[in-house]
């Protein structure tokens, strides 16, 4: 049987300096420009709290049945280098996960590895075949990453 937790992750290489990358992964505001699930539902509804940005910010989501409802919040921020997430789906399934952000130099480029880690319920490993997150994240993640290369490398700021 498959293990009881899954793991996503995804790189790429952005022509931009780590700072950059980082705030635009720590400020929940600026997910709007990069954020590979903004553009699921043009009506969802969204809500800030917490701290501005870094540790201690919140981003709740409620949307319709593909984007669902959730809450994400920043538990951990050493700009710049590292953003972790808590990360809670509601709708349309309850599942607490862990998203990560490492961003590491490479010459004047930044290699930006976005994860998540999550429990891999039962029925999720006996159909495994239909909640196969490395499809189901995977390009996501991908998106979302050449989105945040076009942001960090955009000379315009705020969001979208």
């Amino acid at each position: 049987m498959p293990d009881a937790t899954y793991t996503v992750e995804r790189s790429a290489v952005i022509p931009a300096p780590p700072q950059r990358v980082f705030d635009l992964v720590a400020d929940f505001h600026e997910w709007r420009r990069w954020s590979p699930w903004e553009d699921v539902d043009p009506a969802m509804s969204r809500s800030y709290s917490g701290a501005d940005s870094g540790i201690g910010a919140v981003y709740e989501w409620s949307g319709n049945r593909k984007a669902g409802r959730g809450r994400m919040e920043i538990v951990e921020a050493a700009a710049p280098s590292h953003v972790a997430i808590a990360l809670d789906f509601v709708k349309p399934f309850r599942s607490s996960n862990t998203t990560t952000f490492t961003f590491t130099p490479e010459g004047d480029r930044t290699r930006a590895l976005w994860s998540m880690t999550g429990p891999r319920p039962l029925l999720m490993r006996v159909f495994g075949f239909l909640f196969d997150m490395e499809k189901l994240v995977g390009r996501d993640f991908e998106k979302g990453l050449t989105r945040l290369r076009a942001a960090a490398t955009s000379t315009s700021t705020g969001p979208a």
